[in-house]
């Protein structure tokens, strides 16, 4: 998600109008002029700045994602009669540091006031305490349980999202119906489906880029953690070091390496290639059967929204059967920003039921709020369904001290970079013990 988060945000220019009235005053029947005149001031201009990652909808661009938050900002901009001024992320302008770092630097400067943020800054900005509780927001009441887990840090709700982003297995689903396979349930099954592919000539089973392998992991490390309804007592163990992060992550971590010793990935593509871009020419060419995306992939013709064959999103595999792997990205106002009272209503706008229902019918996407169902295309209901069932796990969590998505992403790469599973299971145990080493 964070590589979809950085490629899927917008930024609008601010737009300033100015009116200026002349009053001449003109003397007639041989009067003076007025003296003395004092002009009334003007309203000053509310104003609210928001840091994020791309720039506002060209209007002559057709780019859905950004016409649907254009259209909830209109709806701020309208009823509160202020203006969003977008201050944008560009590589070129930062060089080599990240949009998170940038993000990071910007906050604890109080340089603008609202933020859009990736789970790792949520997480480490919530915990310094430079993001305001916004748990008393309207639109706060209607979120569903998930997003307050995600975005919650030392009791406080620090971020919500516009659209809860979910990943899943995009699979061939005329394949596997020519080879007589039902879709994979469990990892054991999964495995099943790549020898059967494999031997019948299908060289890579599994079409892989360097980001999201980490999803086979959260849907294994943390499926009974989720669902098995014993969630806040194991985050506090983890939290703690009663529990290890690495005793949960191992099964998947082993099944990624089974991927990669069988030759199911074709792991030297894999550790160089960006999201996307080399595994969906063989996807849309039939000649790997399953590839792993985000929900909106499904949507876009560009990526996976057109094919010659019937594709079905359904969740990775797990001990409980197909599991949607969910992180978080979210909006955020710094502590101390300088229009925080606006920014607050802004967003109160833009998150509201009323804004959601517009941009979740614009972009077909699942809504952070309980009261509002994504309309969404056939190939993803599989998908949809557990997630509507409430079955799924959690990405990125603000409310586990070990940021999740960045740090399982990195750890991940170790591996396809020829880390044994073991190296991989110490440095998570080494960014524990920093963790509560810091905490101490």
């Amino acid at each position: 998600m964070k590589n979809h988060m950085r490629t899927g945000v917008q930024r609008w220019c601010t737009i300033c109008m100015a009116v200026l009235i002349a009053l001449s005053l003109v003397s007639c029947g041989g009067q003076e002029s007025p003296k003395n005149l004092i002009s009334a001031p003007s309203e000053p201009e509310r104003t609210v700045n928001l840091f994020s990652p791309m720039e506002k909808t060209n209007p002559n661009m057709e780019n859905v994602a950004r016409t649907a938050f254009d259209l909830t900002v209109a709806m701020a901009e309208e009823d509160l009669g202020v203006t969003l001024a977008y201050r944008t992320y560009t590589a070129e302008n930062y060089q080599d540091k990240t949009y998170d770092q940038v993000a990071l630097d910007r906050v604890r400067n109080n340089m603008d006031d609202l933020y859009l943020l990736n789970p790792d800054t949520i997480l480490t900005l919530g915990a310094e305490g430079r993001l305001m509780d916004l748990s008393e927001l309207d639109c706060a009441k209607n979120l569903r349980e998930i997003i307050r887990i995600a975005n919650t840090v030392d009791g406080r709700l620090v971020a919500i999202p516009q659209e809860v982003v979910a990943y899943g297995l995009f699979v061939n689903k005329d394949l596997f119906d020519q080879y007589k396979l039902a879709l994979p349930q469990t990892p054991e099954d999964f495995l099943e489906c790549c020898r059967v592919f494999k031997e019948n000539g299908i060289e890579t089973p599994v079409g892989a880029n360097r980001w999201w392998l980490e999803t086979f992991v959260f849907a294994q490390a943390y499926a009974d953690l989720y669902n098995g309804g014993n969630t806040e007592a194991e985050i506090a163990a983890l939290n703690s070091g009663e529990a290890r992060y690495s005793d949960y992550m191992r099964p998947g971590f082993e099944f990624l390496q089974t991927l990669i010793d069988r030759g199911y990935i074709d792991v030297e593509k894999a550790r160089v290639s960006e999201a996307i871009e080399a595994e969906q020419p063989d996807f849309i060419a039939q000649k790997t059967p399953i590839v792993m995306a985000y929900w909106g992939a499904a949507n876009t013709e560009t990526a996976y929204g057109k094919t010659d064959f019937e594709m079905q999103v359904i969740g990775f595999p797990s001990s409980r059967g197909q599991m949607p792997v969910m992180p978080m990205t979210g909006f955020a106002i710094g502590a101390n920003a300088e229009h925080a009272e606006d920014a607050l209503q802004v967003l109160d706008i833009i998150l509201s039921d009323k804004a959601l229902q517009v941009y979740t019918e614009t972009n077909r996407v699942i809504s952070p709020s309980r009261n509002i169902s994504v309309d969404c295309v056939p190939s993803l209901k599989p998908l949809n369904d557990r997630i509507e069932e409430g079955v799924y796990v959690l990405g990125s969590n603000a409310g586990m001290k070990v940021e999740q998505w960045g740090n399982t992403c990195l750890i991940v790469r170790e591996l396809l970079n020829g880390a044994t599973v073991e190296e991989c299971m110490a440095a998570f145990d080494r960014l524990q013990d920093a963790t509560l080493e810091q905490e101490s």
